[in-house]
C-alpha cells in the first residue's frame, strides 16, 4: 500500500501482529528537496556542511549536496509507524547500512518487508530498503518491532504547513553598517537592564560608541543587574530623565554625537526637545518614523512609515514623510525605491481622504517636489505588495507588486500593520526617527538584540548618509 493510497483514503490504519504475514510489504516514495534538508537540519541540528554548505559540498567527496543518512532512516520510521504495522508499533532496534549518497532529486523508495515473527513476544523483524529512481539501493538494514494486537483505525492527522524563514535582511543591515566608523550616540537615560545592554551590545558590535545621559547611579545599578561592564563608556551625569534628554540634544546640536538612542523614558519627553525651536535638532522636515522590516514573505526589505509621531498627517506632512522614507531607503543602498501610497482602495474617491492626498503626491513627485523614488497611489495594500494581485486588478505600475515603501494613511493603519506583521507574519523591524539633524534610535524593552543592534546599524548608514549629502537644517518646519 503506498502514502498516496492512505493520504486519498485520510484514515491511517494498522495491521495486527496475527493479521501480518511473512513477506507482507509496504512502502512510500519520497523526493527530497532542499527544503527537507534544511527542516531536517533544523530538527536535528545537524548542520555538517555536507548538508547545508553549497560551496563546502562542491569540494567534497559528492560534489554536491546531500541528504543526512538518518533522514532515509526516519523515512524508515514513517512506513513502520503509519503503514506497516502501523498505529500502535513500539521500535525496539534498526541496524542500517549506508551504500550510496540520496542527491537533490532523487526519488526514493522506501520499503519494509516482513521477515520473521516471534510469537511468544508479538516482535517481527523487518527487512528495510531505500532505493533511488535508478534502482540503486542506498540504504539497507533490518528494524525489530513489537507489533500491535489490537486494531486501530484513526483519521489521518493533518500536519501543519512549515514555512522556512531565514532572516537574512538584518543580518545585510549590520553587515553594511560594518563599513562606516562607529558613531558616538548619545544613549538617553539608560536606567534599566534592557536599554543599557542594547547600547553595550551595540558597541561591541562596532556600530556605535555610546555616551550615557542619565543618573550615574541609576545607570550603574542598570549595568550591574544587566552584569555588563561600563567603565570605560563616557557617562554624562544629569539627575533625571529631562535633563538627559536636555543634555543628549545639546550634545548632539553641538556636533559631539551624531545620534540620539532612547533609554528609559518616554518618546514624547525625548522629542519635546528635539523639537524645540531654538535649542533643539529641527530641519525644514517635520519628524517621522521609518520601521525597516525583514518580512520572511516578501522578497526585499520593507519600509513602513510612520507608525510612532505623526497622528493625523496632512498632504505637507505626508510629502515630508515620504520624502524622509525615501532618504533612509537610499542609506540602505536603494537608489530608487519604490513608494505605494496606501488606502483601502486603488482608486480615487473623494469620499476616502487617503485616495486624495496619494494622487496629490504623485503629482507632487511628477513636478520635482518629493524626488529619488518611484511613487504610486493609491494603492490597496494587497497591490502593493502582490504582483498577482495587481495583475488581478489590471494595474500598471512599476510600483505595484514590487514596494519598497509602504505609507500608511495615518498612524493607526501604520501602527497597526507594523503589528500584524509581527505577530502574524513572523517579521521583525529596526525603527528610527528621521527628519532631525542627527537619527534618533527608538528602542522598545521588547527589543531584542538584533532589532536592537539593526536599529542601530540603520542610525549609523542614515547618518554617515547625511553628512555626505547635507541634510537642510533651517527651522521652518514642524
Amino acid at each position: 500500500m503506498s502514502a498516496h493510497e492512505l493520504t486519498e483514503n485520510n484514515v491511517i490504519e494498522n495491521r495486527t501482529y496475527d493479521e501480518i504475514e511473512v513477506g507482507e510489504e509496504a512502502f512510500l516514495e519520497k523526493r527530497l528537496t532542499i527544503e527537507d534538508i534544511k527542516l531536517f537540519a533544523v530538527m536535528s541540528g545537524d548542520v555538517n556542511p555536507a548538508h547545508v554548505d553549497e560551496d563546502f559540498a562542491k569540494s567534497s567527496r559528492f560534489q554536491e549536496v546531500i541528504a543526512h543518512g538518518m533522514w532515509g532512516g526516519a523515512l524508515i520510521s514513517s512506513v513502520l509507524g503509519t503503514q506497516l504495522p502501523g498505529p500502535g508499533t513500539v521500535y525496539l532496534g534498526q541496524t542500517l547500512s549506508f551504500k550510496a549518497p540520496v542527491r537533490l532529486g532523487d526519488v526514493l523508495r522506501v520499503s519494509v518487508r516482513a521477515m520473521e515473527k516471534d510469537d511468544q513476544r508479538h516482535q517481527i523483524t523487518f527487512a528495510c530498503r531505500c532505493e533511488n529512481q535508478r534502482g540503486d539501493t542506498v540504504i539497507e538494514g533490518d528494524a525489530r518491532v513489537l507489533a500491535p494486537t489490537r486494531k486501530i483505525s484513526r483519521p489521518r492527522t493533518l500536519l501543519p504547513k512549515v514555512r522556512l524563514t531565514e532572516r537574512g535582511r538584518l543580518h545585510e543591515i549590520l553587515t553594511a553598517a560594518d563599513h562606516p566608523a562607529a558613531m558616538l550616540t548619545a544613549v538617553v537615560h539608560p536606567v534599566d537592564e534592557s536599554a543599557i545592554r542594547g547600547a553595550v551590545e551595540s558597541a561591541a558590535q562596532g556600530l556605535i560608541i555610546p555616551v550615557l545621559v542619565g543618573p550615574r547611579a541609576k545607570i550603574q545599578a542598570a549595568a550591574d543587574q544587566a552584569e555588563v561592564d561600563i567603565s570605560d563608556v563616557e557617562l554624562v551625569d544629569v539627575p533625571h530623565s529631562h535633563a538627559a534628554a536636555e543634555k543628549a540634544v545639546a550634545l548632539a546640536r553641538e556636533g559631539k554625537v551624531g545620534a540620539l538612542m532612547k533609554g528609559t523614558l518616554h518618546t514624547d519627553e525625548l522629542l519635546h526637545e528635539v523639537l524645540k525651536h531654538d535649542t533643539g535638532l529641527r530641519t525644514e522636515r517635520c519628524l517621522s518614523h521609518v520601521m525597516a522590516f525583514d518580512v520572511p514573505t516578501y522578497p526585499r526589505p520593507l519600509l513602513i512609515t510612520d507608525a510612532a509621531i505623526n497622528i493625523y498627517p496632512k498632504l505637507a506632512e505626508k510629502r515630508d514623510i515620504v520624502q524622509n522614507a525615501i532618504e533612509l531607503a537610499h542609506s540602505l543602498g536603494n537608489s530608487t525605491p519604490n513608494v505605494a501610497l496606501l488606502s483601502a482602495v486603488e482608486t480615487i474617491n473623494p469620499k476616502i481622504f487617503s485616495t486624495l492626498d496619494a494622487a496629490a503626491l504623485c503629482k507632487m513627485a511628477d513636478r520635482g517636489q518629493i524626488t529619488g523614488g518611484n511613487l504610486d497611489g493609491p494603492l490597496a495594500f494587497d497591490n502593493a505588495v502582490s504582483e498577482a494581485a495587481a495583475e488581478t486588478k489590471g494595474i500598471v505600475s512599476k510600483v505595484a507588486g514590487h514596494a519598497d515603501i509602504l505609507v500608511a494613511p495615518d498612524l493607526e493603519a501604520a501602527n497597526m500593520l507594523m503589528k500584524q506583521l509581527t505577530h502574524l507574519a513572523d517579521a521583525t523591524g529596526a525603527g528610527l526617527v528621521v527628519g532631525a539633524r542627527v537619527p534618533i534610535i527608538l528602542t522598545s524593552r521588547a527589543d531584542d538584540a538584533l532589532t536592537r543592534m539593526a536599529s542601530s546599524a540603520l542610525a549609523l548608514l542614515l547618518a554617515d548618509y547625511q553628512m555626505k549629502n547635507s541634510l537642510p537644517d533651517d527651522s521652518h518646519g514642524a
